[in-house]
């Protein structure tokens, strides 16, 4: 069965995106350093795996923000993969490019992104994407890239969460460039 895997790189205080995230300026003031490190993204190393990981994904699921700020991928987040959109309202018409489809329902879409991903992996994107799937029981794994800086403020992976906390397992690190890269299980 696909796992579905969260990548998201992150401050080392929790922020995702600098403040002021908006088109024209998707990562935020000073968020764009929160990705320095995918330079390496085709050299041997750390970077090199984590990003080749990525991209052999099968399906997507991204919160509707990141989907719109990301210009809907023009429908091809990578390689024609299925794009499976969570979003709170479809609206009428609103036809999403390429492989993409919006869903209202959690479950529905997390169950039809495992059965695009077959024995894959499945790429998850956006903050909340992440918390929406995490509150269902839907997600996995955390791929977080925590990179060495203070942002200060801009929008957090996980703001206050008043459900119970979230137990995790970590079971990868690896030291890239600027970066360091951790994967964690959700174990309850």
């Amino acid at each position: 069965m696909a796992t579905t895997r969260l990548y998201m790189s992150m401050s080392l205080d929790g922020y995702i995106a600098g403040p002021d995230d908006r088109p024209g300026q998707e990562l935020g003031r000073g968020g764009g350093r929160l990705f320095n490190w995918l330079d390496h993204r085709h050299s041997p190393g750390p970077d090199g795996q984590v990003f080749g990981e990525a991209m052999a994904t099968r399906a997507v699921i991204a919160g509707r923000r990141t989907f719109e700020l990301a210009g809907r991928w023009q429908g091809d987040h990578h390689d024609g993969v299925p794009i499976h959109v969570l979003t709170h309202h479809v609206d009428p018409g609103d036809e999403p490019p390429g492989s993409a489809r919006f869903y209202t329902d959690v479950a529905a879409c997390a169950d039809d992104a495992r059965a695009a991903a077959g024995d894959h992996a499945i790429l998850v994107h956006g903050a909340g994407a992440a918390q929406a799937l995490l509150a269902a029981g839907q997600l996995d794994e955390l791929e977080i890239h925590l990179v060495p800086v203070l942002l200060g403020a801009g929008r957090r992976l996980f703001g206050s969460r008043e459900d119970a906390p979230v137990e995790l397992e970590q079971i990868r690190r690896l030291d890239g460039h600027g970066v360091t890269h951790l994967r964690y299980r959700v174990v309850g």
